[in-house]
């Protein structure tokens, strides 16, 4: 697909480097060049600090790079440098995220609905942030399943021991499965040393910082159900991204906090299954249903709005 003229738009993909918004730009931006002939150019905060201030104001830092015809934001500090620098590039300015200033809004807002973002032609809501993961090419039939857990957070109450009894009963109740259970940078150390210490045929642990950047992505695309803890949204966003049978682990909420609410929605939408409905979801057959590309849809969403933006 071609937009509009011959020259490549150059798109800008303003970071902070953390890991979570990093994935959000590249699930977009592998979207994008798909659908569309573009060059992307990663511009990292750290070498461009601004304030506040500079933001409002529109004054840019020197930045060594071609003009962008698209600048794309995803965290506060991304956020900043992407104010700061509309008023010298007339680039169409887009974030990840709710918007940080109402008076000094960008030209689009990609944000999750769990956000609560207005209803308004230049907002997209979406399910949950956008990943890099893409869906699976084929239906996987063979039994393998794969469990993702996160650590404490602001949303769940955390639970070692009850964690561990999961894994557990998951291992001993589908013994024909072939189970790989994985960690995060929140995991607790002392969970971790168990994990280590599993003691199952049919199941491996994967400390995280044993996995390369492109673990998770091929080892879904090789999953048929997929077991995540409540408090890794991003991670349930993956899983079903990949087109996975997903389940929720159990853990009680701390309280009824757009998260929640998130997963509960999920649920409702017969998007995941509850830990208690864990038979029903490993006896499905494999998952046969379009998958949550929301990274797709963004991509094409932004496409569009492209084309119609003056220049």
């Amino acid at each position: 697909m071609t937009i509009g003229d011959k020259k490549r738009p150059i798109v800008w993909l303003i970071t902070d480097n953390k890991p979570g918004h990093k994935n959000q730009l590249k699930g977009l931006a592998d979207r994008l060049g798909a659908r569309a002939r573009m060059r992307f150019l990663w511009i990292e905060t750290r070498q461009y600090p601004v304030s506040w201030r500079q933001a409002i104001l529109g004054q840019a830092p020197e930045i060594g790079q071609s003009s962008p015809d698209i600048m794309v934001a995803a965290g506060s500090r991304a956020q900043k440098l992407l104010l700061a620098c509309r008023k010298r590039y007339h680039a169409m300015t887009v974030v990840l995220m709710r918007p940080a200033l109402p008076f000094a809004k960008p030209d689009l807002s990609i944000i999750p609905a769990h956000d609560n973002p207005p209803d308004r032609q230049d907002v997209l809501a979406t399910r949950g942030v956008l990943n890099a993961i893409t869906p699976q090419r084929q239906t996987v039939e063979a039994h393998k399943s794969l469990i993702l857990l996160g650590g404490p957070s602001g949303h769940f109450e955390w639970d070692n021991d009850d964690i561990l009894r999961q894994v557990n009963i998951l291992a001993g109740e589908y013994p024909d499965w072939h189970w790989k259970v994985t960690s995060s940078r929140r995991t607790p150390t002392d969970l971790l040393e168990k994990l280590n210490r599993l003691h199952h045929d049919n199941m491996i642990f994967y400390h995280h910082e044993q996995t390369g950047p492109d673990w998770l992505s091929e080892t879904l695309a090789e999953t048929r159900a997929t077991w995540v803890s409540p408090d890794s949204v991003s991670m349930v966003y993956e899983a079903l991204t990949a087109g996975t049978l997903t389940g929720l682990l159990h853990l009680r909420p701390r309280h009824n906090s757009r998260v929640v609410r998130g997963l509960e929605s999920l649920k409702t939408d017969g998007f995941v299954s509850e830990w208690k409905e864990r038979a029903q979801l490993m006896q499905k057959e494999a998952n046969q249903s379009q998958p949550l590309w929301e990274a797709d849809r963004a991509a094409k969403w932004l496409i569009e709005k492209f084309r119609e933006f003056p220049r």
